[in-house]
C-alpha cells in the first residue's frame, strides 16, 4: 500500500507524527489491518473515502487492538473508539459523518492525549 506522513495536533498545540498506509480502495479498506499481528506506535492506516458519511468497522481477523479515529473532511477528529477487542464483530461506529478513518494502535490515543476536535493532517 501507498504510505503518506500523517501529523496529529492537539489542543494544546503538540503535534505527533505518523506514517500510514492509504487505504485507497475498496479491497484495501475492506481488509484494513486484518491478519496483522504488530502495528509500530508511529505507524497507522488512513482509510481515504469519497465523501462523509457514518462509518462502521470491526475487528474481524484483526489480531491486535487498535484505536479508531473518525476524521471529518476539514482535518477535525470527531469521535475515538479506543482499544477495539481483536476479533470481535460488534461495530465502532462513528458518530458524525466522517470523510477519513485513522487506525493506530490501541491505546496510543490515551497515551498522547489525542482527543476529538484536534486536528489531522497528512500529504500524499
Amino acid at each position: 500500500m501507498e504510505q503518506a506522513p500523517l501529523t496529529i495536533t492537539t489542543a494544546d498545540g503538540q503535534s505527533h507524527d505518523f506514517t500510514v498506509e492509504l487505504a485507497l480502495t475498496a479491497d484495501q479498506q475492506q481488509r484494513g489491518m486484518m491478519g496483522r499481528q504488530s502495528l509500530a506506535p508511529d505507524e497507522g492506516m488512513l482509510f481515504v473515502y469519497d465523501t462523509p458519511d457514518y462509518r462502521s468497522f470491526w475487528m474481524k481477523n484483526t489480531y491486535i487492538p487498535l484505536d479508531i479515529i473518525f476524521i471529518d473532511g476539514n482535518g477535525k477528529i470527531l469521535s475515538i473508539e479506543e482499544n477495539t477487542v481483536p476479533l470481535s464483530l460488534e461495530p465502532s461506529l462513528s458518530l458524525e459523518p466522517a470523510l477519513l478513518v485513522l487506525e493506530l494502535a490501541g491505546g496510543r490515543s490515551a497515551e498522547l492525549g489525542i482527543q476529538p476536535g484536534d486536528t489531522v493532517t497528512w500529504e500524499r
